[in-house]
């Protein structure tokens, strides 16, 4: 990448991660600190103070995606961002479940992934925009990672309500990191924009739309039984981070070649399917491991597999889209938002009438699904080589 597309993916890299690491930060504590306030007792408000984030991020990718096609990813980028901002304060405000609720879902209310990829995608070449999405694709990894390790004392040094202030004076760096480094993007006037009928619809689209939904479904899904077979394998749950930071570190490593191969040799269809495969066997792999080091040795494979598709999917959904990136975003993030809700409620099931191992043996199902899906892909055309710097 020249140093213009460096720095605007790092510049929106930094501002997707911030939005997911406030997902994040809030995951190993706020279960426990809910139980102080009052609703607290009651499971399914404590998951749905915590959920409706996602929830009402669903309700607005496909709006937000389809005005930054109208009027520029800016704008809907700060907007978004703002409500962000409003919404952490609204949360830090009040330590009550309501309010947290509210703020919460005000925070999903700026649903600006849509808008973000796509920016990505405007102001990147065809030839590195695969290495673009993967260092965004990364941020968020990054915020996982890094929130299993700073989440709790964090938390016991300045309570859930310093979390969300920390939270929205990040937000406001980050709309000054938009206002002030990224570049403005003009809409394309060349060619008419595809109805969201027609952007659904489309072969491609829809192949990589089932593709991101079966992917959270069941990264989800593993997640609800990964920690209780770590804690069954003897590793206490406050030292999991010690299992998942040198994982998710080591397989960006291992994954960025085949990145790179993918651009270089224009197969980047090739390099989707050896993913989907990875992400098979490493479901396969969780039935039959209870060490450890097993475990760490399947999640590795699963995370090179998973972090290869986090970049792959969205440069490959922005090139099949043309003119309606942000709209084709929007689906595909709506389709992301109801694979990791899917996950949550069938894999909860499947645990409870089936047992842990079930979740493992239904994943790999729908990911065999989701390869003879894909493998009727059509590779990408040869790119036209650009000298040009995008700007």
């Amino acid at each position: 990448m020249n140093p213009s597309e460096l720095r605007s993916t790092l510049a929106l890299a930094g501002i997707f991660g911030l939005r997911m690491l406030g997902l994040f930060l809030l995951l190993p504590v706020f279960s426990i600190h809910a139980r102080g306030l009052p609703g607290g007792e009651h499971a399914l408000w404590v998951g749905l103070a915590l959920g409706i984030f996602n929830i009402v991020q669903a309700c607005f990718y496909i709006p937000l995606g389809r005005l930054s096609d109208r009027i520029g990813r800016k704008p809907v980028v700060f907007w978004g961002l703002s409500l962000f901002v409003a919404g952490a304060l609204i949360c830090a405000a009040q330590d009550d479940l309501l309010w947290i609720a509210i703020g919460r879902g005000v925070m999903g209310a700026g649903a600006i992934s849509a808008a973000i990829s796509a920016w990505v995608a405007d102001l990147t070449r065809e030839q590195v925009r695969t290495r673009a999405m993967a260092l965004v694709g990364g941020s968020i990894a990054l915020s996982f990672a890094l929130s299993l390790v700073i989440a709790a004392p964090i938390y016991r040094m300045i309570g859930l309500s310093g979390i969300f202030v920390v939270l929205a004076v990040l937000g406001v760096i980050a709309m000054l990191v938009t206002y002030f480094v990224l570049p403005t993007h003009k809409p394309e006037m060349k060619a008419p924009q595809a109805s969201l009928k027609e952007v659904f619809f489309r072969p491609e689209l829809m192949r990589l739309n089932a593709g991101v939904f079966v992917l959270h479904a069941t990264q989800v899904a593993m997640f609800l039984v990964v920690p209780r077979l770590l804690v069954q394998a003897g590793l206490p749950l406050s030292d999991h981070w010690q299992v998942y930071l040198p994982v998710v570190l080591l397989s960006f490593f291992l994954m960025a070649p085949l990145i790179i191969i993918g651009e270089k040799k224009q197969c980047l269809r090739l390099i989707l399917l050896i993913a989907i495969v990875l992400l098979f066997i490493a479901e396969c792999f969780f039935t039959g491991t209870s060490s450890v080091l097993g475990i760490a040795s399947a999640l590795l494979i699963y995370f090179v597999g998973f972090n290869l598709l986090e970049a792959l999917q969205p440069s490959l959904v922005s090139r099949f889209a043309k003119e309606s990136k942000g709209t084709a975003m929007g689906v595909y993030n709506t389709t992301q938002s109801i694979g990791l809700f899917s996950g949550a409620v069938i894999g909860g099931w499947l645990m409870d009438s089936h047992g842990d191992l079930s979740v493992f043996a239904a994943g790999a199902v729908l990911l065999l699904c989701w390869l003879i899906i894909a493998w009727s892909m059509r590779e990408l055309p040869a790119k036209v080589v650009d000298s040009t710097a995008a700007i």
